[in-house]
């Protein structure tokens, strides 16, 4: 099947800007998936390239020591001053992804912004039934991406979706719903004891936590 990945990408950010217009100021504030980061800084993160342009990304890593996590502190830092509703505005203007996220045909907007919306939702006790049409294509590309890293999280191992058509890999089974395998292939702890099958105990302790 041909997604057309932009436009799934466009879609994922327009449900997440709902979510965000729906969240009182203590939700802004409350802890994320991600260590040491409020669901403000996921999201001042999630746009904090979107306004880029090519040269400005390279001097970002540069000055990040060619880290993508150096990169990102930076990013972060630069936004520090942007309240909710300036980031809301943000996210908003760039509903349609511009920038380094345009990068692997959007995938990268499309899986970052699905990735970064279930560190926001879980922990408020939010859930979501994601469409399948955007969940397989993030799948897919999951387990490449470069800023995922799940390729030593999931190499041998045969990851089995029980609710979408979707399996990769080989090697002892781990089965749950797309989302959660999403989530565990991108390093989120407490997503495993979700998860069933005889890989679950090697792909936990390669998550740690």
């Amino acid at each position: 099947m041909t997604w057309d990945v932009s436009a799934l990408a466009e879609a994922e950010r327009a449900d997440f800007a709902v979510l965000l217009k729906s969240l009182a100021l203590p939700q802004w504030q409350a802890p994320s998936l991600c260590a040491g980061w409020t669901v403000r800084d996921v999201v001042a993160h999630l746009l904090s390239y979107e306004e880029l342009g090519p040269a400005e990304v390279v001097r970002r890593f540069a000055r990040g020591r060619l880290r993508l996590s150096g990169a990102n502190a930076i990013g972060l830092a630069e936004c520090a001053n942007q309240d909710s509703r300036q980031l809301v505005d943000l996210l908003d203007r760039s509903v349609r992804p511009r920038g380094l996220t345009t990068a692997f045909g959007s995938r990268i907007a499309l899986l970052d912004g699905m990735v970064h919306q279930q560190d926001v939702r879980r922990p408020l006790g939010l859930p979501r039934d994601i469409p399948a049409d955007r969940l397989i294509p993030a799948l897919n590309f999951a387990r490449f991406a470069p800023p995922i890293h799940a390729r030593s999280r999931i190499r041998g191992l045969r990851l089995i979706a029980t609710d979408v058509d979707w399996t990769a890999g080989r090697g002892p089974d781990v089965h749950g719903r797309g989302e959660a395998l999403l989530m565990a292939m991108a390093g989120r702890r407490g997503v495993t004891p979700e998860l069933e099958g005889p890989g679950v105990p090697l792909l936990h302790s390669r998550i740690g936590g």
